[in-house]
Protein backbone atom coordinates (compact mmCIF):
# COMPACT_ATOMS: atom_id res chain seq x y z
CA UNK A 1 0.00 0.00 0.00
CA UNK A 2 1.77 3.06 -1.06
CA UNK A 3 1.56 6.51 -1.27
CA UNK A 4 -2.28 8.20 -1.34
CA UNK A 5 -3.50 4.91 -1.27
CA UNK A 6 -2.10 4.61 1.70
CA UNK A 7 -3.24 7.69 2.67
CA UNK A 8 -6.60 7.07 1.67
CA UNK A 9 -6.93 3.57 3.80
CA UNK A 10 -5.63 5.71 7.05
CA UNK A 11 -8.50 7.58 6.05
CA UNK A 12 -11.05 5.65 6.40
CA UNK A 13 -9.80 3.63 9.10
CA UNK A 14 -9.60 6.86 10.95
CA UNK A 15 -13.38 7.43 10.17
CA UNK A 16 -14.89 4.22 11.10
CA UNK A 17 -12.64 4.67 14.43
CA UNK A 18 -14.92 7.61 14.50
CA UNK A 19 -18.25 6.05 14.39
CA UNK A 20 -17.19 4.27 17.61
CA UNK A 21 -16.55 7.85 19.45
CA UNK A 22 -12.89 7.37 19.31
CA UNK A 23 -9.94 9.97 18.11
CA UNK A 24 -7.04 8.14 16.49
CA UNK A 25 -4.60 8.90 19.54
CA UNK A 26 -2.39 5.73 18.64
CA UNK A 27 -0.13 5.92 16.12
CA UNK A 28 -1.64 3.64 13.19
CA UNK A 29 1.53 1.94 11.71
CA UNK A 30 1.17 -1.59 11.75
CA UNK A 31 0.67 -3.59 8.50
CA UNK A 32 -1.09 -7.08 8.13
CA UNK A 33 2.14 -8.96 8.65
CA UNK A 34 2.95 -7.32 11.58
CA UNK A 35 -0.62 -7.67 13.13
CA UNK A 36 -0.55 -11.37 12.62
CA UNK A 37 3.01 -11.73 14.37
CA UNK A 38 1.85 -10.07 17.40
CA UNK A 39 -0.89 -12.87 17.85
CA UNK A 40 1.39 -15.17 16.34
CA UNK A 41 4.51 -14.42 18.77
CA UNK A 42 2.27 -14.14 22.06
CA UNK A 43 1.06 -17.87 21.39
CA UNK A 44 4.80 -18.69 20.53
CA UNK A 45 4.61 -22.57 20.30
CA UNK A 46 7.95 -22.44 21.32
CA UNK A 47 6.77 -20.91 24.59
CA UNK A 48 3.67 -22.79 26.02
CA UNK A 49 4.32 -25.88 24.07
CA UNK A 50 8.06 -26.04 25.40
CA UNK A 51 7.53 -24.60 28.61
CA UNK A 52 4.34 -27.28 29.65
CA UNK A 53 5.84 -29.85 27.71
CA UNK A 54 6.77 -31.90 31.01
CA UNK A 55 3.34 -31.38 32.35
CA UNK A 56 1.79 -32.82 29.01
CA UNK A 57 4.25 -35.81 29.16
CA UNK A 58 3.85 -36.49 33.15
CA UNK A 59 -0.52 -36.51 32.58
CA UNK A 60 -0.76 -37.44 28.96
CA UNK A 61 2.29 -39.37 28.17
CA UNK A 62 3.22 -39.36 23.93
CA UNK A 63 -0.43 -39.38 23.24
CA UNK A 64 -0.40 -36.02 24.49
CA UNK A 65 1.41 -34.90 21.78
CA UNK A 66 -0.02 -36.82 18.71
CA UNK A 67 -3.77 -36.45 20.00
CA UNK A 68 -4.17 -33.46 22.50
CA UNK A 69 -2.54 -31.06 20.55
CA UNK A 70 -4.66 -31.49 17.25
CA UNK A 71 -7.96 -31.63 19.69
CA UNK A 72 -7.30 -28.84 21.09
CA UNK A 73 -6.07 -26.95 18.30
CA UNK A 74 -9.04 -27.54 15.82
CA UNK A 75 -11.38 -26.25 18.77
CA UNK A 76 -9.60 -23.06 19.32
CA UNK A 77 -9.89 -22.53 15.83
CA UNK A 78 -13.45 -21.87 16.03
CA UNK A 79 -12.53 -19.63 18.96
CA UNK A 80 -10.65 -17.63 17.23
CA UNK A 81 -12.83 -17.79 13.91
CA UNK A 82 -15.57 -16.62 16.72
CA UNK A 83 -13.61 -14.06 17.39
CA UNK A 84 -12.27 -12.81 14.21
CA UNK A 85 -15.72 -12.18 13.18
CA UNK A 86 -16.62 -9.88 16.39
CA UNK A 87 -13.12 -7.99 15.65
CA UNK A 88 -13.99 -6.91 11.79
CA UNK A 89 -17.93 -5.89 12.95
CA UNK A 90 -16.01 -3.52 15.77
CA UNK A 91 -12.30 -2.38 14.86
CA UNK A 92 -11.71 -0.77 18.50
CA UNK A 93 -8.95 -1.61 20.62
CA UNK A 94 -10.88 -2.56 23.55
CA UNK A 95 -11.52 -5.48 21.34
CA UNK A 96 -13.50 -8.16 24.14
CA UNK A 97 -14.61 -5.19 26.35
CA UNK A 98 -16.42 -2.93 23.55
CA UNK A 99 -17.54 -6.11 22.02
CA UNK A 100 -19.08 -7.16 24.90
CA UNK A 101 -20.66 -3.49 25.91
CA UNK A 102 -22.15 -2.89 22.56
CA UNK A 103 -23.66 -6.25 22.25
CA UNK A 104 -24.97 -6.66 25.93
CA UNK A 105 -24.67 -3.40 28.32
CA UNK A 106 -22.09 -1.46 29.67
CA UNK A 107 -22.16 -4.16 33.02
CA UNK A 108 -21.10 -6.94 30.58
CA UNK A 109 -18.65 -5.02 28.82
CA UNK A 110 -16.81 -4.21 32.61
CA UNK A 111 -17.16 -7.41 33.81
CA UNK A 112 -15.81 -8.80 30.24
CA UNK A 113 -12.52 -6.11 30.65
CA UNK A 114 -11.95 -6.93 34.48
CA UNK A 115 -11.92 -10.97 33.70
CA UNK A 116 -9.66 -10.22 30.57
CA UNK A 117 -7.38 -8.11 33.02
CA UNK A 118 -7.30 -11.41 35.30
CA UNK A 119 -6.25 -13.55 32.15
CA UNK A 120 -3.68 -11.52 30.95
CA UNK A 121 -2.26 -10.85 34.06
CA UNK A 122 -1.44 -14.75 33.92
CA UNK A 123 -0.39 -15.09 30.24
CA UNK A 124 1.87 -12.43 30.83
CA UNK A 125 3.13 -13.97 34.09
CA UNK A 126 3.42 -17.24 32.59
CA UNK A 127 5.36 -16.40 29.39
CA UNK A 128 8.18 -14.16 31.64
CA UNK A 129 8.17 -17.17 33.97
CA UNK A 130 8.94 -19.46 31.18
CA UNK A 131 11.90 -17.53 29.96
CA UNK A 132 13.15 -17.13 32.90
CA UNK A 133 12.81 -21.13 34.44
CA UNK A 134 14.31 -22.00 30.63
CA UNK A 135 17.32 -19.09 30.76
CA UNK A 136 18.22 -19.92 34.53
CA UNK A 137 19.29 -23.10 34.26
CA UNK A 138 21.23 -22.47 31.00
CA UNK A 139 22.92 -19.09 32.35
CA UNK A 140 24.01 -21.21 35.76
CA UNK A 141 25.44 -24.16 33.77
CA UNK A 142 27.55 -20.86 32.08
CA UNK A 143 28.99 -19.04 35.06
CA UNK A 144 28.68 -21.61 37.66
CA UNK A 145 26.10 -21.03 39.77
CA UNK A 146 23.08 -23.23 40.60
CA UNK A 147 19.49 -22.44 39.50
CA UNK A 148 16.95 -21.60 42.52
CA UNK A 149 13.54 -20.37 43.07
CA UNK A 150 15.22 -17.25 44.01
CA UNK A 151 17.28 -16.43 41.24
CA UNK A 152 14.80 -17.50 38.38
CA UNK A 153 12.54 -14.91 40.37
CA UNK A 154 15.54 -12.57 39.54
CA UNK A 155 15.97 -13.08 36.34
CA UNK A 156 12.18 -12.89 36.24
CA UNK A 157 11.80 -9.68 37.40
CA UNK A 158 14.94 -8.42 35.05
CA UNK A 159 13.03 -9.56 31.85
CA UNK A 160 9.84 -8.39 32.75
CA UNK A 161 12.16 -5.10 33.21
CA UNK A 162 13.74 -5.03 29.59
CA UNK A 163 10.16 -6.15 27.99
CA UNK A 164 8.81 -2.71 29.97
CA UNK A 165 11.11 -0.77 28.69
CA UNK A 166 10.91 -2.16 24.81
CA UNK A 167 7.13 -1.44 24.92
CA UNK A 168 7.77 2.14 26.43
CA UNK A 169 9.57 3.50 23.78
CA UNK A 170 7.50 2.50 20.54
CA UNK A 171 4.98 0.34 18.82
CA UNK A 172 7.51 0.51 15.75
CA UNK A 173 10.74 -0.95 17.65
CA UNK A 174 8.04 -3.44 19.22
CA UNK A 175 6.00 -4.15 15.24
CA UNK A 176 9.86 -4.97 14.43
CA UNK A 177 10.35 -7.16 17.33
CA UNK A 178 7.36 -8.87 16.38
CA UNK A 179 7.74 -9.36 12.41
CA UNK A 180 11.40 -10.95 13.12
CA UNK A 181 9.75 -13.03 16.22
CA UNK A 182 7.33 -14.49 13.73
CA UNK A 183 9.79 -15.55 11.37
CA UNK A 184 12.34 -16.13 13.96
CA UNK A 185 9.91 -18.78 15.77
CA UNK A 186 9.06 -20.71 12.46
CA UNK A 187 13.14 -20.41 11.55
CA UNK A 188 13.72 -21.98 15.29
CA UNK A 189 10.91 -25.08 14.40
CA UNK A 190 12.77 -26.17 11.49
CA UNK A 191 16.23 -25.76 12.82
CA UNK A 192 14.55 -28.21 16.04
CA UNK A 193 12.63 -30.79 13.28
CA UNK A 194 16.43 -30.85 11.29
CA UNK A 195 18.20 -31.84 14.24
CA UNK A 196 16.17 -34.14 15.66
CA UNK A 197 15.71 -35.52 12.45
CA UNK A 198 19.01 -35.95 11.64
CA UNK A 199 21.89 -35.83 13.77
CA UNK A 200 20.13 -37.35 17.59
CA UNK A 201 22.71 -39.39 19.11
CA UNK A 202 20.29 -42.60 18.78
CA UNK A 203 17.38 -43.67 16.81
CA UNK A 204 14.06 -41.88 16.84
CA UNK A 205 10.94 -43.68 17.88
CA UNK A 206 8.83 -45.72 15.66
CA UNK A 207 6.18 -42.91 14.09
CA UNK A 208 3.28 -45.35 16.50
CA UNK A 209 5.10 -43.84 19.81
CA UNK A 210 3.37 -40.56 18.97
CA UNK A 211 0.39 -41.60 19.09
CA UNK A 212 0.32 -43.77 22.15
CA UNK A 213 -2.10 -43.38 24.49
CA UNK A 214 -2.80 -45.22 28.20
CA UNK A 215 0.15 -44.34 29.54
CA UNK A 216 0.28 -41.53 32.40
CA UNK A 217 3.05 -40.94 35.17
CA UNK A 218 1.22 -39.25 37.55
CA UNK A 219 -1.50 -41.14 40.43
CA UNK A 220 -4.63 -40.52 38.29
CA UNK A 221 -6.56 -42.49 36.05
CA UNK A 222 -5.69 -42.15 32.35
CA UNK A 223 -8.71 -40.50 30.91
CA UNK A 224 -8.66 -37.88 33.50
CA UNK A 225 -5.25 -37.71 33.10
CA UNK A 226 -5.13 -37.14 29.83
CA UNK A 227 -7.64 -34.14 30.05
CA UNK A 228 -5.36 -32.43 32.63
CA UNK A 229 -2.49 -32.85 30.23
CA UNK A 230 -4.52 -30.51 27.66
CA UNK A 231 -3.37 -27.26 29.96
CA UNK A 232 -0.06 -27.54 27.99
CA UNK A 233 -1.83 -27.00 24.44
CA UNK A 234 -4.68 -24.74 25.77
CA UNK A 235 -2.39 -22.47 27.46
CA UNK A 236 -0.11 -22.33 24.11
CA UNK A 237 -3.24 -20.78 22.46
CA UNK A 238 -3.64 -17.88 24.92
CA UNK A 239 -3.57 -14.13 23.20
CA UNK A 240 -4.61 -14.18 20.10
CA UNK A 241 -6.66 -11.12 20.64
CA UNK A 242 -3.27 -9.21 20.63
CA UNK A 243 -4.29 -8.81 17.58
CA UNK A 244 -8.12 -7.29 18.44
CA UNK A 245 -6.44 -5.12 20.85
CA UNK A 246 -3.63 -3.22 18.40
CA UNK A 247 -6.54 -2.78 15.84
CA UNK A 248 -6.02 1.02 16.46
CA UNK A 249 -2.82 0.74 15.22
CA UNK A 250 -3.45 -1.45 11.65
CA UNK A 251 -3.90 -0.25 8.57
CA UNK A 252 -7.01 -1.75 7.02
CA UNK A 253 -7.66 -3.38 10.46
CA UNK A 254 -11.28 -4.51 9.37
CA UNK A 255 -10.15 -7.01 7.70
CA UNK A 256 -6.20 -7.32 8.47
CA UNK A 257 -6.55 -8.09 12.21
CA UNK A 258 -9.20 -10.72 11.75
CA UNK A 259 -6.83 -12.60 9.92
CA UNK A 260 -3.78 -12.02 12.15
CA UNK A 261 -6.03 -13.69 14.53
CA UNK A 262 -7.44 -16.77 12.94
CA UNK A 263 -3.96 -17.18 11.01
CA UNK A 264 -1.83 -16.92 14.26
CA UNK A 265 -3.65 -19.87 15.09
CA UNK A 266 -3.53 -22.10 12.03
CA UNK A 267 -0.28 -21.67 11.52
CA UNK A 268 0.37 -21.94 14.91
CA UNK A 269 -1.09 -25.90 15.05
CA UNK A 270 0.65 -26.83 11.97
CA UNK A 271 4.34 -26.00 13.12
CA UNK A 272 3.44 -26.55 16.57
CA UNK A 273 2.57 -30.50 15.67
CA UNK A 274 5.85 -30.85 13.60
CA UNK A 275 7.63 -29.49 16.75
CA UNK A 276 6.26 -31.83 19.50
CA UNK A 277 6.43 -34.97 17.01
CA UNK A 278 10.11 -34.78 16.81
CA UNK A 279 10.25 -33.92 19.89
CA UNK A 280 8.50 -36.77 21.43
CA UNK A 281 9.91 -39.21 18.75
CA UNK A 282 13.31 -38.28 20.36
CA UNK A 283 12.17 -39.75 23.77
CA UNK A 284 14.84 -42.22 25.07
CA UNK A 285 13.29 -42.62 28.59
CA UNK A 286 9.71 -40.94 29.29
CA UNK A 287 9.74 -42.14 32.77
CA UNK A 288 13.10 -40.26 33.32
CA UNK A 289 12.30 -37.32 31.36
CA UNK A 290 9.46 -36.62 33.77
CA UNK A 291 11.24 -37.10 36.78
CA UNK A 292 13.40 -34.14 35.70
CA UNK A 293 12.92 -30.32 36.96
CA UNK A 294 12.87 -29.45 33.12
CA UNK A 295 11.87 -32.59 30.87
CA UNK A 296 12.36 -30.62 27.43
CA UNK A 297 15.70 -29.60 28.05
CA UNK A 298 16.61 -33.01 29.31
CA UNK A 299 14.97 -34.24 26.24
CA UNK A 300 17.24 -31.96 23.53
CA UNK A 301 20.15 -32.41 25.98
CA UNK A 302 20.61 -36.36 25.89
CA UNK A 303 19.43 -36.23 22.38
CA UNK A 304 21.64 -34.06 20.65
CA UNK A 305 24.54 -33.77 23.49
CA UNK A 306 25.90 -30.90 25.74
CA UNK A 307 27.28 -28.50 23.56
CA UNK A 308 24.40 -28.62 20.39
CA UNK A 309 21.81 -29.11 22.93
CA UNK A 310 22.75 -25.82 24.93
CA UNK A 311 22.34 -23.97 21.71
CA UNK A 312 18.70 -25.19 20.64
CA UNK A 313 17.72 -24.41 24.08
CA UNK A 314 19.44 -20.97 23.65
CA UNK A 315 17.33 -20.33 20.68
CA UNK A 316 13.93 -22.03 22.07
CA UNK A 317 14.44 -19.20 25.06
CA UNK A 318 15.29 -16.36 22.65
CA UNK A 319 11.62 -17.33 21.32
CA UNK A 320 10.37 -16.99 24.60
CA UNK A 321 11.73 -13.78 24.73
CA UNK A 322 10.00 -12.22 22.37
CA UNK A 323 6.64 -14.15 22.85
CA UNK A 324 6.81 -12.22 26.50
CA UNK A 325 7.24 -8.68 24.77
CA UNK A 326 4.28 -9.52 22.72
CA UNK A 327 2.26 -10.04 25.39
CA UNK A 328 3.04 -7.02 27.49
CA UNK A 329 1.94 -4.91 24.16
CA UNK A 330 -1.30 -6.41 24.07
CA UNK A 331 -2.06 -6.18 27.91
CA UNK A 332 -0.92 -2.74 28.00
CA UNK A 333 -2.99 -1.75 24.95
CA UNK A 334 -6.50 -3.80 26.75
CA UNK A 335 -5.56 -1.59 29.82
CA UNK A 336 -5.20 1.97 27.63
CA UNK A 337 -8.52 1.65 26.04
CA UNK A 338 -10.52 0.47 29.61
CA UNK A 339 -8.71 3.26 31.01
CA UNK A 340 -9.72 6.02 28.65
CA UNK A 341 -13.65 4.98 29.20
CA UNK A 342 -12.29 5.30 32.94
CA UNK A 343 -13.12 1.89 33.93
CA UNK A 344 -10.07 1.24 36.50
CA UNK A 345 -9.32 3.58 39.60
CA UNK A 346 -6.62 6.50 38.82
CA UNK A 347 -7.75 5.49 34.86
CA UNK A 348 -6.59 8.95 34.06
CA UNK A 349 -2.79 7.48 34.82
CA UNK A 350 -3.54 3.93 32.66
CA UNK A 351 -5.11 6.57 29.69
CA UNK A 352 -1.95 8.63 29.27
CA UNK A 353 0.04 8.59 26.53
CA UNK A 354 3.56 9.40 26.12
CA UNK A 355 3.99 12.85 24.16
CA UNK A 356 7.39 11.37 23.01
CA UNK A 357 6.71 7.67 22.13
CA UNK A 358 2.86 7.65 21.46
CA UNK A 359 2.25 4.78 23.55
CA UNK A 360 0.46 3.97 26.89
CA UNK A 361 3.97 4.49 28.88
CA UNK A 362 1.83 4.19 32.48
CA UNK A 363 -0.09 1.24 31.43
CA UNK A 364 2.93 -0.56 30.20
CA UNK A 365 4.72 -0.39 33.27
CA UNK A 366 1.50 -1.35 35.64
CA UNK A 367 1.51 -4.33 33.38
CA UNK A 368 4.95 -5.13 34.39
CA UNK A 369 4.05 -4.57 38.02
CA UNK A 370 0.63 -6.73 38.16
CA UNK A 371 2.51 -9.72 36.12
CA UNK A 372 5.47 -10.23 38.93
CA UNK A 373 2.65 -9.68 41.75
CA UNK A 374 0.89 -12.44 40.83
CA UNK A 375 4.12 -14.76 40.35
CA UNK A 376 5.37 -13.97 44.01
CA UNK A 377 1.80 -14.67 45.21
CA UNK A 378 2.16 -18.03 44.02
CA UNK A 379 5.51 -18.41 45.74
CA UNK A 380 4.20 -16.62 49.13
CA UNK A 381 1.18 -19.85 48.33
CA UNK A 382 3.85 -22.14 48.15
CA UNK A 383 6.09 -21.20 51.70
CA UNK A 384 2.39 -21.86 53.21
CA UNK A 385 1.66 -25.18 51.77
CA UNK A 386 4.90 -26.59 50.71
CA UNK A 387 3.26 -30.01 49.52
CA UNK A 388 1.26 -28.36 47.24
CA UNK A 389 1.97 -30.66 43.94
CA UNK A 390 1.12 -28.06 41.16
CA UNK A 391 4.25 -25.53 39.62
CA UNK A 392 4.45 -21.99 39.63
CA UNK A 393 4.12 -22.25 35.83
CA UNK A 394 0.93 -24.69 36.07
CA UNK A 395 -0.69 -22.01 38.29
CA UNK A 396 -0.03 -18.93 35.99
CA UNK A 397 -0.85 -20.20 32.97
CA UNK A 398 -4.64 -22.04 34.27
CA UNK A 399 -5.42 -18.56 35.85
CA UNK A 400 -4.51 -17.12 32.24
CA UNK A 401 -6.45 -19.70 30.40
CA UNK A 402 -9.34 -19.45 32.81
CA UNK A 403 -9.46 -15.80 32.58
CA UNK A 404 -8.55 -15.02 28.88
CA UNK A 405 -11.15 -17.95 27.48
CA UNK A 406 -14.40 -16.58 30.04
CA UNK A 407 -13.82 -13.08 28.33
CA UNK A 408 -13.55 -14.54 24.90
CA UNK A 409 -17.08 -16.29 25.62
CA UNK A 410 -18.76 -13.34 26.93
CA UNK A 411 -18.99 -11.47 23.96
CA UNK A 412 -19.30 -14.56 21.88
CA UNK A 413 -22.56 -15.15 24.06
CA UNK A 414 -23.78 -11.97 23.70
CA UNK A 415 -23.85 -12.18 20.20
CA UNK A 416 -25.71 -14.69 19.75
CA UNK A 417 -28.19 -13.64 22.28
CA UNK A 418 -28.23 -10.03 20.23
CA UNK A 419 -28.88 -12.31 17.15
CA UNK A 420 -31.93 -14.17 18.87
CA UNK A 421 -33.37 -10.99 19.67
CA UNK A 422 -32.87 -9.54 15.93
CA UNK A 423 -30.18 -6.34 17.52
CA UNK A 424 -27.18 -7.85 15.58
CA UNK A 425 -28.10 -8.66 11.94
CA UNK A 426 -26.28 -9.46 8.62
CA UNK A 427 -25.46 -5.41 8.10
CA UNK A 428 -23.50 -5.25 11.32
CA UNK A 429 -21.18 -7.65 10.18
CA UNK A 430 -17.15 -7.00 9.26
CA UNK A 431 -16.23 -7.93 5.62
CA UNK A 432 -14.61 -10.90 7.33
CA UNK A 433 -17.48 -13.24 8.54
CA UNK A 434 -18.62 -16.57 8.87
CA UNK A 435 -21.46 -16.48 7.09
CA UNK A 436 -24.40 -19.59 7.66
CA UNK A 437 -21.72 -20.93 9.73
CA UNK A 438 -21.33 -18.04 12.25
CA UNK A 439 -23.98 -19.11 14.99
CA UNK A 440 -22.44 -23.06 14.45
CA UNK A 441 -19.17 -21.91 15.11
CA UNK A 442 -20.70 -19.73 17.76
CA UNK A 443 -22.03 -22.52 19.72
CA UNK A 444 -18.95 -24.89 19.43
CA UNK A 445 -17.07 -22.29 20.70
CA UNK A 446 -19.14 -21.77 23.77
CA UNK A 447 -19.23 -25.44 24.59
CA UNK A 448 -15.47 -25.84 24.75
CA UNK A 449 -14.99 -22.57 26.80
CA UNK A 450 -16.78 -23.91 29.27
CA UNK A 451 -15.30 -27.43 29.47
CA UNK A 452 -11.73 -26.21 29.85
CA UNK A 453 -12.48 -23.29 32.37
CA UNK A 454 -13.87 -26.00 34.62
CA UNK A 455 -10.63 -28.58 33.30
CA UNK A 456 -7.98 -26.04 34.31
CA UNK A 457 -9.00 -25.82 38.06
CA UNK A 458 -9.86 -29.06 38.73
CA UNK A 459 -7.43 -30.64 41.74
CA UNK A 460 -4.65 -30.46 41.85
CA UNK A 461 -4.39 -27.18 40.04
CA UNK A 462 -6.95 -25.76 42.84
CA UNK A 463 -4.98 -22.92 43.80
CA UNK A 464 -5.55 -21.47 40.50
CA UNK A 465 -9.54 -21.88 41.46
CA UNK A 466 -8.94 -19.79 44.53
CA UNK A 467 -6.97 -17.24 43.16
CA UNK A 468 -9.43 -17.04 40.18
CA UNK A 469 -12.27 -16.90 43.22
CA UNK A 470 -10.47 -14.18 45.22
CA UNK A 471 -10.17 -12.11 42.39
CA UNK A 472 -14.02 -12.47 41.32
CA UNK A 473 -14.53 -11.26 44.86
CA UNK A 474 -12.74 -8.30 44.88
CA UNK A 475 -14.63 -7.54 41.28
CA UNK A 476 -18.36 -8.13 43.04
CA UNK A 477 -16.66 -5.43 45.36
CA UNK A 478 -15.35 -2.90 42.87
CA UNK A 479 -18.90 -3.28 41.09
CA UNK A 480 -20.33 -1.50 43.99
CA UNK A 481 -17.55 0.82 45.07
CA UNK A 482 -16.01 1.93 41.60
CA UNK A 483 -18.46 0.45 38.62
CA UNK A 484 -21.76 2.37 39.60
CA UNK A 485 -20.14 5.59 40.49
CA UNK A 486 -17.25 6.04 38.10
CA UNK A 487 -18.08 3.64 34.54
CA UNK A 488 -20.15 4.93 32.28
CA UNK A 489 -19.10 2.28 29.74
CA UNK A 490 -17.60 2.60 26.09
CA UNK A 491 -21.56 4.34 24.92
CA UNK A 492 -20.45 7.44 26.89
CA UNK A 493 -17.82 7.77 23.78
CA UNK A 494 -20.34 7.48 21.32
CA UNK A 495 -21.69 10.79 22.89
CA UNK A 496 -18.62 12.51 22.12
CA UNK A 497 -18.74 15.21 19.47
CA UNK A 498 -16.80 15.06 16.26
CA UNK A 499 -15.06 18.48 16.91
CA UNK A 500 -14.11 16.95 20.68
CA UNK A 501 -12.88 14.12 18.30
CA UNK A 502 -11.01 16.20 15.94
CA UNK A 503 -9.33 18.53 18.76
CA UNK A 504 -7.83 15.77 20.25
CA UNK A 505 -6.43 14.64 16.99
CA UNK A 506 -4.97 18.27 16.19
CA UNK A 507 -3.47 18.08 19.61
CA UNK A 508 -1.39 14.85 18.83
CA UNK A 509 -0.52 16.32 15.16
CA UNK A 510 0.98 19.45 16.85
CA UNK A 511 2.74 17.59 19.40
CA UNK A 512 4.00 15.04 17.06
CA UNK A 513 4.55 17.51 13.83
CA UNK A 514 2.48 15.56 11.79
CA UNK A 515 -0.75 16.68 9.73
CA UNK A 516 -3.54 14.46 10.55
CA UNK A 517 -6.37 16.63 9.19
CA UNK A 518 -9.58 14.85 9.13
Amino acid sequence: MQGSNRSNQLQEDKKYLHQFGYAQELLRDMGGFSNFAISFSTISILTGAVSLYGHGLLYGGPGMMGFGWPIVSLFVLLVAASMAELASAIPTAGALYHWAAILGSKRWGWYTAWINLIGMVGIVAGIEYSVATFADPLLGASFGYESTTTTTMILFAITLLIHGIFNHVGIKLVAKLNDFSAWYHIGVVLILFVSLAFFTKDKLQPVEYLFQVGQTFSDKPYLLAFLIGLLQAQWTYTGYDASAHTIEETVNPRVRAPWGIFSAVAFSFVFGFIMLAMVTLSIKDAGAAVGESNPFIYIISQALGGTFGSVILWLVTLAMFFCGCSGITSFSRMMYAFSRDNGMPLSRHWAQISKKYRTPAKAIWLVVILSFALALFDSIMKLINPDTSYSTLAFLTAVSVVGLYVSYGIPVYLKLVAEGKGLFKQKHYGPWNLGKWSKPINVLTLLWIVFISILMIVPPNQNAAYALIGMFVLLLIMDYGYYKKNFQGPEAALNVSMEEILRREAQYAEEQGENFKA
